[in-house]
């Protein structure tokens, strides 16, 4: 609720929630690929190794996600910020951003694995959730990781890293 004075305590807490900042990766099955950022994504369940990723309705990549039924998370250390940049913008202002990335095909489910990343999630969607928002849920099983650069969770870049935020 906002208060009369322009103050949003419900925005305010939200942005206290920290977010990692990852590229999620997309593919048709059929060739056409995706590359986004997003920071709504976390694991769900032990046992299925299940995780949920917030999914902008709109987005180029949601439309990927309902025909392949597949992503993949590129996780990020800090110093290779650089390199998720690139991405931030959609396909429909960046319309060539996928055929200038450096990347190769995850070996399961086909999604991009790009260049520099220091880990790939590897999932295949259980289920789409329409929760009423702007986004979907997105339920999906981690059937296969990929690590490049072993580390830990304080090396992962985060939108606190950035100075950005995208909550509230």
């Amino acid at each position: 609720m906002t208060e009369e004075n322009g103050n949003d305590p419900i925005k305010d807490a939200l942005r206290m929630i920290p977010y990692g900042f990852y590229s999620i990766t997309t593919t048709d099955g059929k060739g056409d690929h995706n590359i986004m950022v997003a920071n709504w994504f976390t694991q769900v369940s032990f046992t299925p190794r299940l995780v949920a990723l917030g999914l902008q309705k709109t987005s180029y990549s949601h439309g990927l996600v309902e025909k392949g039924r597949v992503f993949a998370v590129n996780i990020f250390r800090k110093e290779d910020e650089r390199i998720l940049k690139r991405f931030t913008k959609s396909r429909e202002r960046n319309p060539d951003k996928v055929k200038d990335a450096a990347f190769s095909l995850s070996p399961t489910v086909g999604a991009p694995m790009i260049e520099g990343a220091a880990a790939v999630l590897e999932v295949e969607v259980r289920q789409i959730v329409d929760a009423g928002g702007d986004h979907d849920i997105v339920i999906g099983k981690v059937v296969n990781a990929v690590v490049f650069k072993p580390g830990d969770c304080t090396e992962t870049l985060t939108l606190v890293d950035l100075g950005w935020s995208y909550a509230g």
